[in-house]
């Protein structure tokens, strides 16, 4: 599959401040690629100098294999939704969405079928002579939506335009937006600081801190085999814990936390020092009964957090060491766990993943 869109060593600075730093990225034509990351992290700024608003300090950026670095906006093939939605205030629905293709002077027959067929698109028929003021916050965003479609780009870029909306229609703009972008088959390129918005509607997400990517992969690799410290605290929940490793004579090694010891595949590669493990909460198995065997340890449930359909449970181990595990909340399970109780965790080894050799001991 080509690259639609490529940043080749890319840098940019606003005096002495480095926004983005030597930054490699390609996205696939027709994927949805979702930059995500804290505020300030430079996501947006990789996402201007894609459009144009933005000239890379070092570095080259390529659309669909043409050198574009210092071509201005009008003159790259791309499409940009803001946060903000930049409607024209004094212009109706359909005005606004025809803007694009009648600064490109089509004729006033293909404007009227490109904005009807955009209108549809969105789901926004009927409603094509409102003004801005007279239509709520998904139907704004829909206008927006539409008007950077009708001009038919090869890329559209989404700065995070779900974030003005209330949670429940956020989560079902999530859902059209995927539906939409499936069935155009255009390459999406979206921004967000949301973890969930990321996860529900990428097909790869590119983790940024500080000005790199830390990590792009799919959603499920992302989430389940983050490959360092920040990216695991950022997607999800994530239990983060430090131990030497040991030998147990054999070829086959374990960390030790002196109270229990954790067997984990891949530590053939470490010989000494410390690991750095991420246990995602849900991989927590929790039961009443004593357990034998590897992985397994006794804990008491510190605070118990009812969220719905699950529960967070805060654990703390005899010996000191804190945990976090999600259970289902359902009514008819035989087994319950509230503050207070002891309980016995069990982790199999391939849901430990190893982060990072921390330091010789």
């Amino acid at each position: 599959m080509e690259n639609m869109v490529e940043l080749r060593s890319v840098s940019k600075r606003f005096g002495g401040f480095v926004a983005v730093e030597n930054v490699d990225l390609h996205i696939r034509a027709g994927e949805f690629l979702t930059l995500l990351g804290p505020s300030g992290c430079g996501k947006t700024t990789m996402l201007r100098m894609i459009s144009g608003f933005e000239i890379p300090t070092e570095g080259i950026v390529m659309l669909a294999g043409n050198d574009v670095t210092h071509l201005p906006p009008y003159r790259r093939d791309v499409n940009q939704v803001f946060q903000s939605y930049a409607l024209f205030p004094h212009l109706s629905v359909a005005q606004n969405i025809a803007f694009g293709l009648k600064m490109k002077r089509l004729g006033t027959a293909e404007q009227q079928r490109r904005v009807q067929r955009a209108v549809e698109m969105v789901s926004l028929a009927g409603m094509e002579s409102r003004m801005p003021h007279q239509l709520s916050g998904g139907q704004r965003q829909r206008v927006a939506l539409a008007r950077a479609l009708v001009c038919e780009p090869r890329v559209l870029l989404l700065d995070e335009p779900l974030a003005a909306l209330d949670a429940k229609l956020r989560h079902a703009m999530q859902i059209e937006l995927k539906r939409l972008q499936s069935r155009l088959g255009i390459t999406f390129l979206f921004v967000t600081h949301d973890q969930e918005e990321a996860l529900v509607m990428s097909d790869r997400i590119a983790v940024v801190n500080k000005g790199k990517i830390e990590q792009i992969g799919g959603v499920s690799d992302i989430y389940h085999r983050p490959a360092t410290r920040f990216v695991a605290d950022f997607i999800g929940q994530a239990n983060v814990l430090e131990a030497p490793i040991k030998s147990d004579g054999n070829s086959s090694r374990f960390l030790d936390f002196g109270e229990f010891k954790l067997a984990i595949n891949g530590t053939e590669l470490l010989t000494q020092g410390c690991a750095m493990i991420c246990i995602r909460p849900e991989k927590i198995r929790l039961t009443s009964r004593p357990l034998e065997g590897n992985n397994t340890f006794p804990a008491i449930v510190r605070e118990e957090i009812f969220r719905g359909a699950t529960d967070q449970l805060h654990l703390q181990t005899p010996g000191g060491t804190e945990l976090t595990a999600v259970v289902a909340n359902e009514s008819s399970s035989e087994e319950s766990f509230h503050k207070g109780d002891q309980v016995f965790c069990q982790i199999h080894a391939d849901d430990i993943v190893l982060l990072q050799a921390v330091s010789p001991v």
